[in-house]
């Protein structure tokens, strides 16, 4: 099953929402043998770089992503019990990069290439244990990527009182 994502779907979530957006495509997700992959293409919404609406997994175990094509950032971000940021990590993005997710984390996926980045959640996740009420509460993740005098940077979202230091992989 193919599930497209619209820009206006993405609207509650991005850094500008007041900006006239189109119906145009942000992203797809492709569902089988509980399996997902991601196609995101590359472009901009004003400053901020395409992504997906992203989400925090309850699932009690570790959650599998490998990068297949093109380059991006996966975002991660770990919460306290006040919804208050506790822990912020970027993680490069380029083929066959693998990343491990725990429980109780939120992702969201960006492409910061020009060309599609496409990455596969190997492991399944029923939708039970997928929650993006807090990330839409909030209008995303505390920390929004930019392109700023043509370069990658992040811009904090205001609707988060704490900005942890982002840390890399």
């Amino acid at each position: 099953m193919i599930t497209t994502k619209t820009n206006k779907d993405l609207k509650t979530v991005l850094m500008d929402q007041a900006k006239g957006l189109s119906k145009a495509t942000a992203y797809y997700e492709i569902y089988d043998n509980g399996k997902t992959i991601f196609v995101l293409p590359a472009g901009q919404k004003g400053a901020e770089y395409n992504k997906t609406l992203g989400y925090f997994s309850n699932f009690p175990g570790m959650q599998t992503y490998i990068s297949l094509y093109g380059s991006g950032l996966f975002l991660m971000q770990r919460n306290d019990e006040t919804g208050e940021v506790k822990e912020f990590k970027v993680v490069f993005l380029s083929p066959l990069k693998q990343i491990s997710v725990p429980a109780g984390w939120a992702m969201c996926l960006v492409n910061t290439g020009s060309t599609y980045l496409v990455v596969l959640r190997s492991s399944p996740l029923p939708d039970k244990f997928i929650n993006s009420r807090p990330i839409i509460e909030k209008s995303g993740l505390s920390y929004f990527v930019i392109e700023k005098k043509g370069e990658i940077a992040f811009e904090r979202n205001p609707k988060y009182r704490v900005h942890p230091q982002i840390t890399t992989e």
